[in-house]
């Protein structure tokens, strides 16, 4: 049984590995995002009242072709606002554009957190994604049961002694063992975001998974056409006095005729960094059709919420992003060196003795 169970475990590590290695290195690199993106304005305080952020909202939604803005918050003094998939630009929070681009390739922390998200490759890449989620669970919970077996001969290294096959397999054991619970928060929350069956079976501790499957579906809501100059200021007025202390998040407009445009806040209380506390209104009259406390959802649906800020660092502070830092380091080197350990360092086969001769009768 251990014999078959260390044989998946590097068959599966070494045909996954390196997607499990790059999805370390790039997260890693996103937790820093808001502090090497280098534009002007980044730095600047939020400024959250209603007049502001009407007279911006109203500046980039003019713009030919705008679809929606993600605001700016207290770590990134930017809004991001959109055009179409790929097309955007960043603006000072007085509606000043400080950077524009046709295509996600044009910005590093676009293309490498559509990367880390979709693999390049979409709704195809996300399975993937969530296929290597699923086998880092099996690593880690599997590494942990074959490391029992060898804990006498435990040596924490930051990295191999040498890079032969022997020193490489000692020190990936050793600093998965390690890495363990780190990765396993890393890998489960990641995965939940991708598979919501999975989420479901995650959460269901917390309350009913039905009932948390249900309150996180969208709402349908019919209105009418996108007026030619919509009521910004009225919308935003009407979410600020249902939720007085909510930061305004991200406003994204129709995508067909008839939908309605939505406004998404983000309360104290809330981890996610944009929030889930949202409000609809009609596109042609700015009318409130309805809206969604956050802060009152299932038990179930505020622990999945919780998945993606403890997944990316954006709660915990300083002393948080240091971990999941080092938990995407170990990820980053643990699933590479099985790979180079698989592919290009494998034992060779013994050779057999030569068998004599028989005497001729």
């Amino acid at each position: 049984m251990m014999r078959f169970l260390d044989t998946l475990h590097r068959w599966t590590g070494g045909l996954i590995g390196l997607v499990l290695a790059l999805l370390g290195l790039s997260g890693t690199i996103l937790l820093y995002e808001h502090l090497w993106i280098g534009l002007p304005h980044t730095g600047d305080p939020l400024r959250g009242d209603v007049a502001t952020v009407t007279a911006a909202t109203e500046r980039l939604l003019a713009m030919p072709g705008a679809q929606g803005i993600i605001y700016a918050d207290d770590r990134f003094g930017l809004h991001q606002f959109r055009f179409g998939k790929d097309a955007g630009g960043y603006a000072s929070q007085s509606g000043e554009v400080v950077a524009r681009w046709a295509s996600q390739w044009e910005r590093p922390e676009l293309w490498i957190f559509d990367f880390h998200h979709h693999l390049f490759t979409g709704d195809s890449g996300e399975w993937v994604i969530g296929i290597a989620g699923l086998c880092g669970l099996f690593f880690v919970i599997s590494g942990a049961i074959l490391w029992w077996r060898t804990r006498r001969t435990f040596q924490l290294r930051l990295w191999p002694k040498r890079m032969s096959r022997p020193s490489i397999v000692m020190h990936h054991r050793d600093l998965g063992i390690i890495a363990a619970p780190l990765l396993l928060i890393s890998i489960v929350t990641g995965t939940m975001m991708i598979f919501r069956p999975f989420a479901m079976v995650v959460v269901a501790p917390f309350g009913s998974p039905a009932a948390a499957a249900k309150a996180l579906q969208p709402p349908k809501y019919k209105g009418g056409a996108l007026a030619e100059k919509p009521d910004y200021r009225a919308m935003l007025t009407e979410a600020r006095q249902r939720f007085p202390d909510a930061e305004f998040r991200i406003l994204s407009l129709p995508r067909k005729p008839g939908d309605a445009i939505m406004l998404r806040m983000k309360q104290p209380e809330e981890w996610l960094p944009n929030g889930r506390t949202t409000l609809w209104f009609d596109a042609g009259t700015g009318k409130l059709l309805g809206f969604r406390d956050a802060l009152a959802l299932p038990s179930g649906a505020r622990a999945f919420n919780m998945a993606y800020p403890i997944h990316a660092s954006k709660v915990g502070g300083w002393t948080w992003r240091i971990l999941m830092t080092l938990s995407g380091i170990a990820m980053t080197m643990l699933g590479s060196l099985a790979v180079w350990t698989f592919w290009f360092r494998r034992p060779k086969p013994a050779k057999r003795p030569a068998r004599a001769a028989r005497p001729k009768a």
